[in-house]
């Protein structure tokens, strides 16, 4: 199980790793397995949608079991099955990278983040630093 404690330091380290690259100010979200939210923060210079675009990345790869890179390879394949998820899907998805999975060291999914602010690749990087700093295991779909 993520706890709240995991949740907080993925967060604080995502920011810190986007802070010391000079990405745009981020909103990162982290989910439990079962897409409930443990923590939010958004920089307060963010966009204002910025909670509901992390929040679908991180919800659509828990949705469809793998990362963010994997989810864009699909929606290119099969464009169509992807779109017609954000209906189906109650917190939406995004086929970018910018979502990615929390696992265990036993390969255990146990939620996932998602990040929104700057480029979808700059996003991700900070959500793989946040989750690694968290001692958990970060899977992009890659």
């Amino acid at each position: 199980m993520l706890s709240l404690e995991q949740a907080s330091r993925i967060i604080d380290a995502a920011l810190d790793a986007g802070r010391a690259r000079g990405f745009h100010p981020l909103c990162i979200v982290v989910l439990d397995a079962g897409g409930h939210a443990l923590a939010l923060k958004r920089d307060e210079r963010a966009s204002i949608s910025r909670p509901e675009i992390a929040t679908a990345k991180a919800a659509g790869c828990l949705g469809m079991g793998f990362g963010g890179r994997e989810i864009a390879r699909r929606a290119q394949a099969v464009p169509a099955f992807i779109a017609a998820l954000n209906g189906i899907f109650p917190k939406g998805i995004l086929p970018v990278p910018g979502g990615v999975l929390i696992r265990n060291s036993d390969g255990a999914l146990v939620g996932a983040v998602g990040i929104s602010g700057d480029s979808s690749h700059n996003d991700e990087i900070c959500a793989v630093a946040g989750i690694e700093a968290a001692g958990l295991v970060a899977d992009t779909g890659a």
